[in-house]
């Protein structure tokens, strides 16, 4: 359980997540920046706990944030919005400035509609898909660059100015998976120099203290990732037909957790 108190809480917050997934690690990154109180639950996403169903009967994926008063928020951007409103006398997020945090939501935006599901497809693709996704992420670095060179974030140490701030958070936690990739797939991603600003704004980030107490270690994530990709490409061509649509079909090794569902796997960034 973390230390710090919550704002008005005469219960802990309890953040029911998974270890491997990065939208978790928004939410813990964001409760330990505001020094929130709370009690984290690791789900079994292969068997999922009827708290995660209650709660989350929509989507049924984590996070889910549970108040203390026993009600329930699903989504990890709904999450950290109410967090910066819930508790505005701990440490905000989002800028003050109403065109700054317009623009901070659009590019958590950007993450999530196109950054990230082209970083998933190039962990879960080979060959000439691979090559298209590989692409499509280096076209989308090349945007975040240049906001870093000469738009929005011009200047700034993070792209929430001095400090780690909204968009810092939905960014960063998602690409560390990035050297992951490159690991597991062979593939280069972020190239030092052509992206040198998001590049250093990466390590950067990496390194705050929040984050590293976050972040799961690298050989966790490769040992994850490899049975994960082992998987995706199983499936991908047709060793499980026949089964469930939501089932593995490959097992991971066996230092890492079993895989989840196909809808709940965390390759996003």
């Amino acid at each position: 359980m973390e230390k710090a108190a919550a704002e008005n809480s005469v219960a802990p917050l309890k953040l029911l997540g998974s270890w491997a997934s990065s939208y978790t690690h928004r939410v813990q990154l964001a409760l330990r920046l505001k020094g929130l109180e709370f009690e984290y639950a690791e789900e079994d996403l292969g068997s999922k706990s009827e708290a995660l169903l209650r709660h989350n009967p929509v989507y049924k994926k984590v996070p889910v944030l549970v108040l203390p008063d026993g009600r329930a928020l699903a989504e990890s951007a709904v999450i950290l919005h109410y967090l910066d409103d819930a508790f505005p006398a701990a440490r905000q997020l989002l800028p003050a400035d109403p065109f700054d945090r317009a623009v901070a939501r659009f590019w958590c935006h950007f993450s999530d509609d196109k950054l990230g599901p082209a970083v998933g497809a190039v962990f879960a693709s080979t060959g000439e898909e691979q090559e298209a996704a590989v692409r499509q992420v280096h076209d989308n670095l090349a945007l975040l660059e240049a906001e870093l060179r000469e738009g929005a974030f011009k200047g700034r140490r993070f792209f929430g100015g001095d400090e780690v701030g909204f968009l810092d958070v939905v960014l960063g936690c998602g690409s560390y998976w990035l050297a992951v990739f490159e690991e597991v797939t062979g593939v280069q991603l972020v190239d030092a120099e052509a992206f040198p600003l998001f590049h250093a704004w990466l390590r950067d980030f990496e390194a705050q203290e929040e984050v590293r107490e976050t972040i799961p270690s690298v050989d966790r994530l490769l040992d994850y990732a490899r049975g994960l990709r082992q998987m995706l490409l199983a499936m991908a061509g047709g060793a499980g037909a026949g089964a469930p649509a939501d089932a593995p079909t490959a097992a991971p090794p066996s230092a890492a957790p079993p895989a989840p569902a196909t809808a709940d796997i965390a390759v996003d960034i």
